[in-house]
């Protein structure tokens, strides 16, 4: 199966570029649509100015088995987030914002040097501050012959009109739901709006690319790919989290339900300041069975 990027016209190309660059400068990317004039190097919240910042960039062996494969996922690192999770377990990343500045073109040679060393998929890890700079890349790479699925890889706070945008440029869409009470999702990532937010996007996501669906060798080629964190003590909203997805008929969809968390970050000076319980975790996954989650991983305690 081609990836999408491939079918789409010199006039889709530039359409999506100038709504990118137009979404870019003030930066109206995310759902806070702070503003940030980035051309004068004012960066918003996440930290992303004019040029393109990224941690780290290489095979990766640790996603799901449909995304890893057993080539590893080509996977880029964006330094800085639009969340502030206490928590975050990539806290050098995404709040000290360490990483090397990159211009366009190198980020097209970084795509393509994955695909040479044998990456079955690019996975942008936290993207959305750079979708201009993306964009641009995956144009030039595309017409030097990149020819792998391109993986979304999100926190779930995302615009859907900036989603219905990346429509055919993305083949496997993997965000995080974390929360269904916005109350949570302030106290713990520092946004009032997030649940309606990943609610709306996770939705067009599925609409655009469906199921996951896997080749012969279980490689994901397209599809929606839902990851959830259970947070120590928040059993009910990780449940109520899974009924959301149900009811929005996304419990057929693959499901990576994780038992990871451990306090990083900030996380000893609140409540989620210990690991979960496997109580905590059987009961969330008995949950997610009961409701019809038949495909995906889980992580027992």
């Amino acid at each position: 199966m081609a990836p999408l990027y491939q079918g789409l016209t010199q006039p889709d190309w530039e359409s999506r570029i100038a709504f990118f660059r137009e979404s870019h400068n003030p930066c109206q990317l995310c759902p806070r649509r702070c503003g940030a004039d980035r051309g004068n190097a004012k960066p918003g919240i996440c930290q992303a100015a004019q040029k393109v910042k990224i941690a780290s960039f290489s095979l990766h062996f640790g996603e799901e088995p449909p995304i890893s494969g057993y080539q590893g996922s080509g996977t880029i690192f964006f330094s800085g987030c639009t969340l502030k999770c206490c928590f975050c377990q990539n806290f050098p990343i995404s709040q000290f914002f360490n990483g090397e500045y990159y211009d366009i073109c190198q980020l097209v040679d970084i795509m393509l040097h994955l695909q040479k060393k044998g990456a079955q998929n690019i996975n942008l890890v936290s993207p959305t501050p750079y979708l201009y700079h993306f964009v641009e890349a995956l144009y030039a790479a595309s017409k030097r012959g990149l020819n792998i699925p391109i993986v979304y890889n999100t926190s779930g706070y995302e615009r859907i009109d900036i989603i219905q945008y990346l429509k055919d440029l993305v083949d496997i869409y993997m965000p995080d739901f974390k929360y269904y009470d916005n109350k949570i999702a302030l106290q713990f990532s520092g946004v009032k709006n997030y649940v309606e937010n990943a609610r709306d996007s996770i939705s067009e996501m599925f609409s655009q690319v469906g199921k996951l669906v896997l080749d012969s060798e279980g490689r994901g080629t397209r599809g929606l790919l839902i990851r959830h964190l259970i947070l120590p003590g928040q059993v009910q909203d990780s449940k109520d989290v899974l009924k959301t997805i149900a009811e929005d008929g996304l419990n057929d969809s693959y499901l990576s339900l994780m038992s990871q968390y451990f306090p990083a970050y900030q996380a000893a000076d609140t409540v989620i300041n210990q690991r979960i319980t496997a109580e905590e975790y059987r009961e969330v996954k008995q949950y997610a069975l009961e409701l019809g989650f038949a495909k995906g991983w889980f992580q027992d305690v």
